[in-house]
């Protein structure tokens, strides 16, 4: 059964594994379809979605199929050393035919129009370049793809991108070291925006890399939550959120959880938790009054300044009163 939930705006169903590639050692890729052939909704490059492996079992994939093939969806999923279970179950439990609930798609990570575009991919974050780079080339920009890995054997998708071997400098590090981001990003360009994806060390290196560029060059996208330069430190330990729509004010009490855990064990419908860390978007929520106290590391830093929206699992409030359009 699909499931458009009208709190959240997202829409779930079970789906089927209907193909399961290798690609290295350790990436497979699924390619996801609806069991009946309904076409998929449509989404946009940088968009991810939720594979719900179990009841306790959440976890984000970038799509990495192209937003005009509406027939399936594919994800790239790299087993992780140090996998809480996710990237685990998809290794070993899933194969072809298997069913998978699903949930999004969603997008913090969207491609803005550009003349020029430089895109940085570590590892398994070259996922949501994929299908960036397809829109770029379609739209006549102009842009280059660094993408980085341990060793030539484990960097995935490297078949589809030889026919742009023009524009894309592969850096195997057994081969040629650290990324040089020095030589990249060292003279800021005021009309090319950098798109990056990867492991935490490539991400602040290129934040750190790309501090003097102009405001808004660069976009990333987090596996790891990033440790706050400014933890709100006037957020309040305890304050009362109204849930418009449901009629409901729970009182979120210090030591109880973040709001998320708080308003899920309140009984109030439409709020969904996955990453619980404040990197995938999932337990977004529009405020309509008050002011949240940031700790995300998912939205922008105009988001953050207009106070518009909360990711619940990580923030808190600055106002005795914080009114949710839930």
């Amino acid at each position: 059964m699909t499931v458009l939930n009208h709190s959240v705006r997202e829409w779930e169903t079970t789906l089927v594994v209907d193909e399961l590639r290798t690609l290295t050692d350790g990436v497979v890729t699924l390619r996801l379809s609806d069991p009946n052939g309904q076409e998929l909704p449509a989404w946009t490059p940088g968009a991810h979605i939720d594979l719900i492996l179990s009841d306790s079992l959440v976890r984000q994939y970038s799509l990495c199929s192209l937003p005009r093939e509406r027939d399936a969806w594919r994800v790239g999923v790299l087993r992780a050393p140090d996998s809480r279970g996710g990237s685990e179950f998809v290794h070993s439990k899933l194969s072809e035919g298997s069913s998978v609930r699903v949930r999004g798609p969603r997008n913090h990570f969207p491609l803005v129009t550009s003349p020029r575009y430089l895109f940085i991919a570590g590892g398994i974050g070259i996922t949501p370049m994929l299908p960036m780079i397809e829109a770029a080339e379609a739209t006549g920009a102009d842009w280059r793809l660094v993408y980085g890995g341990r060793s030539r054997s484990s960097m995935a998708f490297l078949e589809e991108l030889e026919r742009y071997a023009n524009r894309v400098d592969l850096w195997p590090e057994d081969e040629r070291g650290m990324l040089d981001l020095q030589s990249l990003l060292s003279t800021p360009q005021p009309d090319i925006l950098v798109y990056c994806c990867g492991p935490a060390g490539l991400m602040n290196a290129v934040e750190d890399g790309c501090a003097a560029w102009p405001a808004g060059s660069l976009h990333l996208e987090r596996f790891a939550p990033k440790t706050p330069d400014d933890d709100p430190s006037d957020a309040l330990d305890a304050f009362d959120v109204v849930c418009q729509r449901s009629g409901v004010t729970v009182p979120i009490e210090a030591g109880g959880g973040s709001i998320l855990e708080q308003l899920e064990n309140a009984g109030i419908d439409g709020v969904f938790g996955s990453c619980y860390e404040g990197i995938c978007g999932t337990c977004e929520c529009p405020v309509l009054e008050g002011e949240p106290a940031h700790r995300d590391s998912v939205l922008t830093a105009d988001q953050h300044d207009s106070g518009d929206v909360i990711i619940l699992c990580v923030s808190g409030s600055r106002s005795k009163r914080l009114v949710l359009d839930v």
